[in-house]
């Protein structure tokens, strides 16, 4: 009895579910604890994705060792087909979920679900994208099904969860409602303490974009309601690859003719659209190995066999991309990336004051080549302040990590980000190390700061400097008030040599609007080119 409860889709399902819940327990350990260094096994998904090896390899030249971890995928693909999609695929789990909910599962006419033309349009797009890379463009991964439910997750949903409870929580903590001497608050409160110091662990976390990001995730998703796993048969780069991976695997469908009545069953429940009429032309390119056609199957006609990937099948057919589509997917590429690359930030005429990456980031065009835009990196920051860049650094630059000091600076005593990027786009450097990287230059805004600006002393940004000899200094200066009288006040000024642009100034300062002292990318160790003030000049006062 439980072998057969286990069987087929039921067993697949299980599987689909706790590869799910393992994503997303990885997500939630990704959050920042004080004084404990982040787990390798963060980036597990991310070593097992064949896309991620293949594209860094061809952009950057180089890749982790670890990463090599994805020839397993390819290898059990070559063998099984894409059973990587049908039973491992968070996202692929998620579209499955969203199916049952946004599709009909009525067996009706007219609901068979043969294999469309339009299923060659991820493998053209693939094509294209494997061009880019070429070119040192790795934009592919913004669409790589782990990277987008990752990012969906650390970004968007995650942050709404988060400001769901909190406002909760305050709500009923607020009005503490009760019957009698039995309160809510004696059930929530410890409810929250423990989300608070165990989940969350940063109070009020927020994201640039993440409006976007939900959006791009909720269309995607909602796409199902024309057709199951909408993203999956007609987008996906990854499955893509695997299916060319799967043209002819070990493990394949058999169909005997003799048996199949052509009841089309199979159609109606197969997620991949991998046939083309009733019982043949199965093309394994497709298929995601769900085992819903052999069991909706009432003859037992349609079964999965252990094939000599030498001996052809009968009923295999498959994917026939034309020469005309493949060029056209050439061309497509280099134009794409050509656009990208003709802007005035591509061509690095310009270089964005608020374009300020994280310490280790690697000079700007490898940085690209290797960012896949995952958000591990701003997960695991424990002020918040590494954001997703929007449109305006650039498309090239979508979604990648940047500064921002108004929201959190970079800690001092924290070099998380740069031992969590699955790609090393962010190098892991040793926390001496990452200590002496400048991020950029803080300078000051004299209209705005208030010894220059309203004749007060303020030491707020030199309190908080944590250079041990201080990049921020002052001098005292004579100044003659509104009265005439003649008094002294400190007015701050930034050590070029010492600065490493981390933004605790900027974050800390009174002004909350716009600050008064600001960091801008200028004088970054990545750049050699943005060097206005050499570190090795000696301050003018």
């Amino acid at each position: 009895m439980i072998r057969q409860w286990l069987s087929g889709p039921r067993l697949r399902r299980i599987v689909q579910l706790s590869f799910l819940t393992l994503f997303i327990l990885l997500v939630i350990w990704a959050r920042p604890l004080p004084d404990r260094p982040p787990s390798p096994w963060l980036k597990l998904f991310f070593w097992f994705d064949p896309l991620i090896l293949v594209v860094t390899s061809l952009a950057a030249h180089a890749v982790p060792w670890l990463a090599l971890l994805a020839l397993v995928t390819g290898v059990v693909t070559v063998l099984g087909g894409r059973l990587f999609c049908g039973w491992v695929c968070p996202l692929g789990t998620v579209h499955d979920i969203a199916g049952r909910f946004l599709h009909s599962r009525r067996p009706r006419r007219g609901t068979r679900d043969w294999w469309s033309g339009w299923q060659r349009t991820k493998h053209y797009l693939l094509v294209a994208f494997l061009v880019m890379a070429l070119f040192g463009g790795h934009w592919v991964t913004i669409f790589d099904p782990l990277v987008l439910l990752y990012r969906t997750l650390t970004v968007s949903v995650f942050p709404t969860v988060q400001w769901a409870v909190e406002e909760g929580s305050t709500a009923i903590y607020q009005t503490d409602p009760g019957i009698g001497p039995v309160r809510v608050v004696h059930l929530t409160e410890p409810l929250y303490v423990f989300y608070r110091d165990n989940i969350t662990v940063k109070p009020r976390q927020a994201f640039w974009q993440s409006g976007s990001v939900l959006v791009f995730f909720a269309v995607i998703v909602g796409l199902n309601a024309v057709r199951r796993r909408w993203w999956c048969r007609f987008v996906c780069p990854l499955g893509a690859l695997l299916g060319f991976l799967a043209w002819r695997p070990f493990l394949r469908r058999e169909l005997r003719e003799d048996i199949c009545n052509q009841c089309e069953l199979c159609g109606l429940t197969c997620h991949g659209a991998a046939a083309e009429a009733a019982g043949g032309k199965w093309k394994a390119s497709e298929c995601f190995g769900c085992l819903n056609c052999t069991e909706a199957c009432h003859r037992d006609s349609l079964q999965f066999r252990w094939v000599w990937p030498w001996k052809p099948a009968r009923d295999n057919d498959p994917v026939d991309l034309s020469r005309r589509g493949v060029l056209a997917s050439v061309l497509g590429g280099l134009f794409a990336l050509g656009a990208m690359r003709s802007t005035v930030l591509g061509r690095q005429l310009q270089y964005p004051p608020e374009l300020i990456r994280p310490p280790g980031a690697r000079p700007e065009p490898e940085f690209l080549a290797r960012c896949t835009a995952c958000a591990l990196c701003m997960k695991v920051c424990p002020t918040g302040g590494l954001q997703p860049c929007g449109l305006e650094m650039g498309l090239e630059s979508l979604w990648t990590p940047r500064l921002v000091p108004q929201i959190g600076y970079c800690d001092y005593g924290c070099n998380r980000c740069g031992f969590v990027c699955p790609t090393e786009a962010i190098r892991p450097l040793p926390l001496i190390e990452k200590q002496q990287t400048r991020l950029g230059l803080a300078t000051f805004d004299t209209s705005r700061c208030i010894p220059y600006a309203y004749g007060r002393d303020c030491m707020v940004c030199e309190e908080h400097c944590p250079i041990p000899d201080k990049a921020i200094y002052f001098l005292e200066v004579e100044i003659t008030d509104r009265q005439g009288q003649k008094r002294l006040i400190k007015r701050p000024y930034v050590d070029a040599t010492k600065c490493i642009g981390c933004g605790v100034c900027e974050s800390v300062c009174v002004f909350r609007d716009r600050p008064a002292i600001r960091v801008t990318s200028a004088n970054e160790s990545r750049n050699s080119k943005n060097q206005p003030i050499p570190a090795w000049e000696e301050p003018y006062y």
